[in-house]
């Protein structure tokens, strides 16, 4: 009797097995045919459901038999419901679901930077995005790299570390460039040595989007963002095709030719980018130095994608740029110098990266990412009686694993990173190489703790070879009071490796920069917060739409490395007795009637060092700025954009102030089926450090650089032609 019981049950149990059944599905946007990341499927009057995975496929299991409902959704787009009828008809049980997005302005992207499946306006960090038509727009300001895109951002500000050259860096909240650190699709591919010329080196077209984390990022990525984070996210491969092609020139003489191509075969797909940039030597001040240097840049990206099946994704790219870049005295550089003539900064650089990422699903809610970088990087660095150059070589290992549940998400992971510098020594000064180490593991948890309250907490540890260990908290909370308002806190703690690879010695080419001396040297650390609240409504009958978002920010860094005269003619690193710490608040008002947008952006950044009991102003830090765009666009048609921007005095690393000014643009494009004409007007009122003071001391033989904090290049007309293919 025992024995026919459990017989009778096994058979109950596999009868009920056999009617439960499995739908696959790849979530896709109807019009980019792009893999929507998170989307969801819920089988109707249940509580099963699944999400997408970074290719956009799911997996829903558990479906009795009969006629049933599957509710398809992401955020920002159309809600779809499908009918079907188990068992599925398809052999394979898989399809394809298009959604189509709800045509609002809601700038809901699912955000790599933060390591979640969660989108912008679900996760308690405060993350800003950059993309769709904002980064178009300012992709025809400065096709050939990204510093205009940064830069005209609220609470960042790119930093000209050369007169002659332009190399700039990034200032987060008015910090040091070396405290923001740069990552690609997850990879810290510009750190160190291999951060010099970064921003000039990276060209917009591949681009899907841009992330900004501002404040402490430590614990999502290690050491070097504490100021911030910004992450290059690149376009992807989808069912359709594309092929793109951008020609710019510009008053200066300058070229930029861009080629994108992306295309899904099967099981495969492929992405492909090159570029080429020309710079004619430039002088609009007359005063014989080059504001424009003349510079070849060639880059050359691909990638390579594949679908293994339907659980496990993987790809494998390449980053290649080389460039010569030649700045200083324009008799010199076009050939007609004479012994008066001579000066001259030559910048010749190879940077070569590879990158492989593997994605595999482990279940509906499990995930498991694994990625390898290898970069190397070499610059040259040459004037009349000096020479710099090195090689850096640097690797990032990490494996991670997520898992999301219906209120709590988990990442933890592991990562190690290498970063080795040999400099080429041609005379007995000190050695400035160095080979150093890192291990660290992280854990974070993003949890609805109610339906209005979500909590974010982190922890890292990070053992450092040359300067120990870590242990980096993190939390954030995000608390909505009704659709219209919502909050955001947090904070965290941070920390910087030192090395020489600062705006400071940058602005000198490393001359007579003694090397860093571990042992009598701590990490810089640090601690901060913010204070994010975002409004949102409509106005006079939903025809104006408004939306005003305020950050109270406050970061302060133990221990800063300062680069300081040590004797007649050398300069070492010190940490003097105190701090370096930034507050202030940034204002964002958008107003949108009709085709109008207006964008109205205030920064206030109080930065001071306060050292040895004394307090000063961090020099190259506009205290105030305003930034002010109004746009007037047609979709797919026409799109025109005015801008003016406001910059108060520095202080400057000599004593002095420099003076305040604004720039104003006009940009236009208009935009065909397959292609579209741009047009942009930069710096019309011809602003230009040199028209109002001075960028250089000494003779034109021999010049001794100021600092520069106002542009250098003048009113500079740009344009050309955007056209796709496929």
């Amino acid at each position: 009797m025992k024995n026919s019981i459990f017989l009778l049950l096994f058979l109950l149990s596999t009868t009920i097995a056999y009617s439960q059944h499995t739908l696959s599905a790849t979530i896709l946007d109807e019009e980019t045919r792009e893999p929507l990341i998170g989307a969801t499927a819920l089988l109707a009057g249940t509580n099963t459901g699944a999400s997408s995975d970074a290719a956009g496929r799911l997996q829903l299991n558990g479906i009795p038999d009969g006629e049933q409902t599957i509710i398809f959704r992401y955020v920002g787009y159309e809600e779809q419901a499908l009918h079907l009828s188990f068992p599925f008809s398809v052999a394979d049980t898989a399809i394809t679901v298009y959604l189509q997005p709800t045509g609002e302005d809601l700038e809901e992207v699912v955000v790599s930077a933060t390591r979640s499946s969660r989108t912008i306006d679900d996760i308690p960090t405060r993350v800003e995005v950059i993309s769709g038509e904002e980064l178009s727009e300012k992709g025809n300001m400065k096709p050939g790299d990204i510093r205009m895109l940064l830069n005209e951002s609220t609470g960042i500000q790119t930093q000209q570390t050369s007169a002659t050259s332009a190399n700039a860096s990034i200032r987060i909240q008015g910090l040091d460039g070396k405290y923001t650190q740069i990552i690609r699709d997850g990879f810290p591919l510009y750190s160190g040595f291999s951060g010099g010329l970064g921003l000039l080196q990276i060209a917009p077209l591949d681009l899907k989007r841009v992330e900004v984390i501002k404040g402490s990022a430590s614990t999502l990525y290690g050491g070097g963002a504490i100021a911030g984070l910004v992450n290059l996210v690149s376009k992807t491969p989808s069912e359709t095709p594309e092929l793109s092609f951008l020609l710019n020139g510009t008053s200066a003489l300058g070229l930029d030719a861009s080629a994108f191509y992306a295309q899904k075969y099967g099981k495969a797909g492929a992405t492909a980018f090159v570029s080429y940039s020309h710079g004619t030597p430039y002088d609009p001040a007359g005063i014989g130095l080059t504001a424009i240097p003349a510079y070849d840049r060639l880059t050359i990206n691909p990638k390579l994608f594949l679908y293994l099946n339907d659980r496990t994704t993987a790809y494998a790219g390449f980053n290649g740029t080389i460039e010569k870049r030649t700045g200083g005295d324009i008799q010199y550089i076009e050939g007609s110098g004479d012994d008066a003539h001579t000066y001259f900064e030559e910048n010749k650089t190879g940077r070569f990266s590879t990158q492989l990422e593997l994605d595999h699903k482990l279940s509906d809610k499990a995930y498991l990412v694994l990625k390898n970088s290898i970069s190397y990087y070499d610059r040259q660095v040459r004037l009349p009686d000096y020479f710099f150059g090195g090689e850096q070589l640097s690797s990032y290992t990490e494996a991670s694993y997520r898992h999301t549940g219906a209120t709590s998400e988990w990442v933890a992971g592991l990562n190690f990173i290498s970063d080795k510098f040999d400099e080429a020594r041609v005379a007995n000064g000190p050695d400035r190489g160095y080979n150093q180490t890192t291990t660290g593991a992280f854990v974070q948890n993003t949890w609805k703790a109610l339906e209005r309250l979500t909590l974010e907490t982190g922890l890292r540890g990070d053992n450092h070879s040359a300067y120990g260990f870590f242990l980096l908290p993190r939390i954030s909370v995000m608390y909505t009071f009704s659709p219209n308002l919502t909050t955001r806190i947090g904070g965290g703690l941070g920390y910087k490796a030192p090395n020489v690879f600062t705006e400071d010695a940058e602005r000198i080419q490393f001359r007579n920069v003694l090397p860093i001396n571990v042992n009598s040297t701590e990490a810089e650390k640090s601690f901060g917060g913010n204070l994010d609240v975002n409004y949102a409504t409509s106005l006079l009958d939903d025809e104006v739409t408004f939306n005003v978002n305020g950050l109270l920010f406050y970061t302060r860094i133990q221990n800063p490395i300062v680069l300081a005269p040590d004797g007649n003619t050398t300069l070492r690193y010190l940490q003097p007795e105190g701090f370096l710490d930034t507050k202030g608040l940034e204002t964002n008002i958008k107003l949108t009637y009709s085709d109008f947008k207006l964008f109205v952006g205030y920064t206030l950044a109080d930065v001071n060092e306060h050292y040895n009991g004394r307090q000063e102003a961090y020099p190259l830090v506009a205290r105030h700025r305003l930034n002010n765009v109004l746009m007037y666009e047609v979709e797919d048609k026409l799109r025109i954009g005015l801008e003016a921007y406001y910059y108060s005095p520095q202080h400057l690393t000599d004593g002095a102030v420099g003076k305040s000014y604004w720039l104003m643009g006009l940009m236009a494009e208009k935009m065909w089926e397959n292609f579209s004409l741009f047009i942009n007007f930069e710096n019309l009122l011809d602003t230009r450090q040199t028209r109002f003071d001075t960028i250089y001391t000494g003779t034109i033989t021999n010049p001794v650089f100021r600092d520069i904090y106002a542009p250098v290049d003048g009113f500079v007309i740009n344009g050309g032609i955007k056209f796709r293919l496929l």
